[in-house]
């Protein structure tokens, strides 16, 4: 099972990759650069590639994460290309390091016509992915609600992905919490999303999972991840997911508070004990 955390690239990406290993984290999620500010880094690139190296060697796989301002919904013709640019620099960095791919978040759009938040994400995506070839994908993530409407539902993921002129260079990223705060997902196990993830054509796109627990309840639209058995999704609910079939190969990871230690250390291994039925 690929579990794993969110880990920091102070030192660089390969300095990230190690303390991932340190943890015994089996992948990680890393932030390709200032994860306030939409920027172009001008990265090292033999480190990137010691991280991917490091990578292959140690069986790690990573995903890296855009920095927060990226909004796939902007209308705003500066701020978009802004956001195309940055994307492709994330691309870039995440190809370097190795990575499946690069999670991004759906998008908020608050204006008065829904139809014209959907097409600026589509327009988005198409700019990016006509100016990439690499191999790393852009992973769309589910959202919470909390911040706007969009993007809290397998349909939408899928007809993004569908009316996109590149599908293939886009994936999906499953948050727990957000399928929790949407309402989604009521933390029970054998739950319906699975199957309505299967039937729209989003679960064999799905390459990552953020792993997180929720202080708040089910359909509350609040994003605040608690720790692993320590917020109201349950362990039940959690267990099953981590044992389910369909995500055997995928990347589990923790975007969670850490422990007393300051690592992850102790939800990677209480992840261990949940995936084998103990």
């Amino acid at each position: 099972m690929l579990y794993g955390c969110h880990v920091s690239t102070r030192g660089g990406y390969l300095a990230a990759a190690k303390r991932a290993a340190a943890q015994g984290a089996r992948s990680f999620q890393f932030f390709s650069k200032n994860p306030r500010a939409l920027s172009v880094k001008a990265f090292d690139r033999t480190d990137a590639s010691r991280c991917a190296a490091y990578c292959a060697e140690h069986g790690l796989q990573s995903i890296a994460h855009t920095p927060y301002p990226t909004n796939l919904a902007a209308q705003d013709e500066e701020q978009r290309s802004r956001n195309v640019i940055s994307l492709l620099n994330d691309l870039q960095i995440a190809e370097a390091c190795g990575s499946i791919g690069v999670v991004v978040h759906f998008g908020i759009y608050k204006g008065s016509e829904p139809l014209a938040g959907y097409q600026s994400i589509i327009r988005t995506l198409n700019e990016v992915t006509a100016r990439w070839d690499g191999r790393a994908k852009l992973l769309i993530e589910n959202q919470a609600g909390d911040h706007a409407f969009m993007g809290t539902t397998f349909e939408e993921l899928a007809t993004i992905r569908s009316l996109c002129m590149q599908p293939q260079q886009i994936g999906f990223c499953l948050d727990t919490c957000h399928l929790f705060a949407s309402g989604v997902w009521n933390g029970e196990p054998d739950a319906s999303w699975l199957a309505k993830a299967a039937n729209t054509g989003v679960l064999p796109h799905i390459a990552a999972i953020h792993f997180n627990d929720s202080r708040y309840d089910s359909a509350q639209r609040k994003d605040r991840h608690a720790a692993i058995g320590m917020g109201k999704i349950g362990e039940q609910g959690l267990r099953w997911l981590l044992q389910a079939p369909e995500f055997s190969k995928v990347p589990f990871v923790l975007e969670t508070p850490t422990d007393g230690a300051g690592s992850h250390q102790q939800q990677l291994e209480t992840m261990v004990l949940w995936a084998t039925g103990r």
